[in-house]
């Protein structure tokens, strides 16, 4: 079983995202475990403050490195040596999150997701705790929630078992280095919009290859990038 942690100050936003469709299968088929740390329960008395001013001036607030650190504790207190441990901080100077790296995270035995907000975390968390920097995209939202639920999603997906059937998540898009094709399902004429012939033929080894021919087509026109990384 994965066991997966997330620490968020917003512990409403992920239990909403953990409830829902192939997330909530993994948890009822007790394949990941989902656990939600509210940093403020970490954060010293009477205020539970989670954040303070910048050293050396600036504008915006920092998270303070004590409630994470003892969430962290908290949160490894059981772990063994045996057992894998991934941190992950989603953050917009990170690595750009990819398949790879889903499918990386997919095979660990612990996954803790730590949920930036304010100008960012103090440093001494980055550099002590955390094991993975990830950017979902060019581009900041306001908090590493969102972020945090669609590294979980991409990762779950991919651990055997929790799809109805994993062959499906093969055909998806950069699963094998060509993004998915088009497709069809019934009415075979709607509006005048008819469903290409060959998929209608029952000719399998026709239809293969134009499915693979409109993955190739439309990798190398929207991700030129990823078509020049397949030819080579």
């Amino acid at each position: 079983m994965l066991n997966c942690t997330i620490m968020t100050i917003f512990p409403e936003v992920v239990g909403s995202f953990i409830n829902q469709s192939i997330i909530k299968r993994s948890k009822d088929k007790k394949i990941v475990e989902y656990k939600i740390q509210d940093i403020r329960d970490f954060a010293d008395p009477p205020h539970f403050k989670t954040d303070d001013y910048p050293f050396g001036g600036g504008e915006g607030m920092i998270f303070k490195p004590e409630p994470f650190f003892r969430a962290y504790d908290y949160a490894i207190k059981n772990i063994t040596k045996e057992e894998s441990l991934k941190v992950v901080f989603p953050t917009p100077d990170g690595d750009r999150f990819n398949h790879n790296h889903a499918l990386d995270l997919s095979k660990a035995d612990n996954l803790i997701f730590i949920c930036g907000h304010y100008k960012g975390i103090d440093q001494r968390i980055r550099d002590e705790i955390v094991t993975d920097e990830f950017s979902v995209g060019d581009f900041v939202v306001t908090g590493g929630e969102l972020p945090t639920c669609m590294m979980i999603d991409a990762a779950v997906r991919l651990i055997p078992g929790v799809l109805n059937n994993y062959e499906s998540a093969k055909s998806d898009s950069f699963f094998n280095k060509l993004l998915d094709g088009p497709h069809y399902t019934r009415p075979e004429d709607y509006r005048g919009l008819k469903v290409p012939e060959v998929l209608l033929s029952g000719h399998h080894e026709k239809i293969k290859k134009w499915r693979k021919d409109m993955r190739k087509k439309k990798t190398k026109d929207i991700r030129p990038d990823i078509w020049k990384k397949y030819n080579n």
